[in-house]
Formats: C-alpha cells, structure tokens, sequence
C-alpha cells in the first residue's frame, strides 16, 4: 500500500501576514521610487535653465547686450494682451536651435496679433519643466527672467537684469554674474490669465521681491501698504519642486535655492548692482 503524504496549503492567516509583509515592503519603496523620479525631473529642469542661459550669454556676446527682458514704447508693463511686449525669450530664439519659428515672426506688429499667432500657439519643450503637473490651454514658459530685485512693475527703472528696452552689458553686473539671478522658475498662471510665452508680462518676467518660493502674483500684492493694480503685479518665482526652486546665475550655474532663503540675502541676489555684501552662505 503506497503511502499519500499530505500537502500543507497557506492558511489564511499565513496569506494575510505574506500580504501584510508585501504591502509594507511596497509602502517603503514607493517613496524612494518617487524621490528618484522627482531628482530626475530636477535634474532636467536643471539642464533647461543652463541651455537657456547659455542662449542668454550667446545673445550677449553676438550684441554686445543682454536681450530686454520686454521691447514695449513706454511702461509700465501691464500684464494684458495688449501692446508690442516681444520679450527676451522671442530674441534668443536663434540660439536655442529655434531659429525656423524665429523666421516666420512678424516683427512689425505685436505678440498677441493674428500674424504671430501660428508661433505663439507652438508649445517649446525647452520652456516646460518636468515636474510640472498644471494643465497648459496656452503654451507658456515655466522659467522667468529677473527684472526687479523687489515687487514692482515692469518698467525702465527696474534693477534686475531684464526688464523694460534693458540693454544690459555683462560689466553692468557689478555685484558679480555669481551673485546675480538671471533667470529663474515660475508656475503657469491660470487659464484665463496665462499670457504664453512669448509675452514679456508676468508671463516671463518675474522678481525677487519675495522668499524662493512665493505665491503672491496676479491678485495684486501689497508692499509698504500700497495694494498695486493686480494688471501691474508681477510677483516671485515659483516651483513645485519640494523645497524650493531653481534659478541660474550670470556665471552660467543653475543652483536650488531653499524656499527658506531670507529675503533680503534673495533680494540682493536679484539686484544687479546694490553694492552690499552678501554671504556666500544661501
């Protein structure tokens, strides 16, 4: 007689204890997963802000001047479609391999009129940042210019680097290009109020008026008690990249700034020429 021996199954306690053991084992994993997907994303969004600059830099040494940050008649810069409001990215399109779109604009009429349109509606990857997860109904910009080392308009007087018909030279940097803010991230503005990014408004312009990361922009932002007209707002940088944001300087860097910088040490960064000291420590 053959002998049957038995064949031992999980029980039901031993298959809830294997899953409990799965779950947990995943529930570890799935952050460091996601960390390292953010750190690639950074690492992208790196890389665009350092071919930007590089235009940046590119265009400088062609015309012996930075780009404006806007070309407009006079300001301040009101961030509605309307007027001429070419901007700094349209003028370094040459130099981020872009030169096909940079032929077919009309430079005769403004941003926002039909003969520009067909450029206008054309998202660039170069623009986009990797982290970003808001809907895009108009193809903006997730990086912005520095024109104003505080919260103010858009205009000819600004102490950043680009702004109104700027035509900064790199020997007008005085306080270093490693201690000032060239460019830096912004978030797409609401679908109604988004601009593109061809548009030198809030759009593509920003300052640093605030810590790394504000969130004061559209809705008109008080300063010394003033409430400005929210079409003259224009706000701070901004990124949905945990802890802060990126920004390159005028040496070509691109470094993550923490959203704790103190204000008045990322202040001084987006002055082109204050003068003050400023420590190395940010």
């Amino acid at each position: 007689m053959r002998c049957r021996t038995k064949t031992r199954a999980f029980t039901l306690v031993e298959l809830l204890v294997v899953m409990a053991i799965i779950g947990i084992l995943i529930a570890m994993l799935l952050p460091a997963v996601q960390a390292a997907r953010e750190a690639a994303r950074r690492l992208d969004c790196a890389n665009h802000l350092s071919q930007l600059i590089l235009a940046v830099h590119h265009y400088e040494a062609s015309q012996g001047y930075y780009p404006a940050g806007v070309l407009e008649e006079k300001g301040p810069i009101l961030s509605q479609p309307k007027g001429y409001h070419h901007n700094w990215i349209v003028q370094i399109l040459p130099f981020v391999e872009e030169q096909n779109k940079f032929a077919h604009l009309d430079f005769s009429v403004g941003v926002y009129h039909a003969n520009n349109a067909p450029v206008r509606a054309i998202p660039l990857r170069i623009l986009k940042c990797p982290s970003s997860w808001l809907p895009t109904p108009a193809p903006g910009s997730n990086y912005a210019a520095c024109h104003h080392d505080v919260e103010a308009p858009i205009d000819a007087n600004n102490h950043g680097v680009f702004f109104l018909n700027s035509r900064i030279r790199y020997d007008d940097v005085t306080d270093g290009s490693s201690h000032t803010i060239y460019l830096g991230e912004r978030l797409l503005d609401t679908p109604a109020a988004e601009l593109g990014w061809m548009s030198g408004t809030s759009a593509t312009l920003r300052n640093t008026g605030g810590g790394a990361i504000t969130i004061a922009r559209r809705a008109g932002v008080p300063v010394k008690g003033v409430q400005f007209d929210p079409l003259l707002a224009v706000g701070g940088f901004q990124s949905v990249h945990p802890g802060g944001a990126q920004f390159a300087f005028g040496d070509g860097s691109v470094r993550f700034l923490s959203g704790v910088t103190g204000s008045s040490v990322f202040q001084q960064l987006g002055h082109r020429a204050d003068g003050k000291l400023l420590s190395d420590n940010y």
